[in-house]
């Protein structure tokens, strides 16, 4: 199992980071927009810069569902490849054969 904090900090980011996304979606097509004037795309810059770290996507961490593990993630099922290897010998994840030999 992960660290406790750890989990609950990357909860924080993928809350702030839904908060914010809308702003900062505005935010950015104006700085991308070439046809604004020059002083408003930086005061937009400015604004996105402004806003909390944590509240970019980039910052949050794929982590399993089940243990918190942050690597070895298999993002389709959602959990690291020890979770999946546990869970498929108890038989809890459907069409996964254990190949044994």
């Amino acid at each position: 199992m992960a660290k406790t904090s750890s989990v609950e900090k990357n909860n924080r980011r993928r809350k702030l980071a839904d908060q914010y996304a809308a702003k900062r979606k505005a935010l950015k097509a104006i700085i991308m927009d070439q046809s604004k004037p020059m002083e408003e795309r930086f005061r937009a810059q400015l604004k996105l810069a402004a806003l909390p770290r944590n509240s970019a996507k980039i910052r949050i961490r794929n982590r399993c569902e089940v243990t918190g593990r942050p690597r070895a993630y298999y993002r389709k099922l959602k959990v690291s490849r020890i979770a999946l290897r546990d869970l498929g010998n108890n038989g809890q994840i459907p069409g996964l054969v254990k190949s044994s030999w």
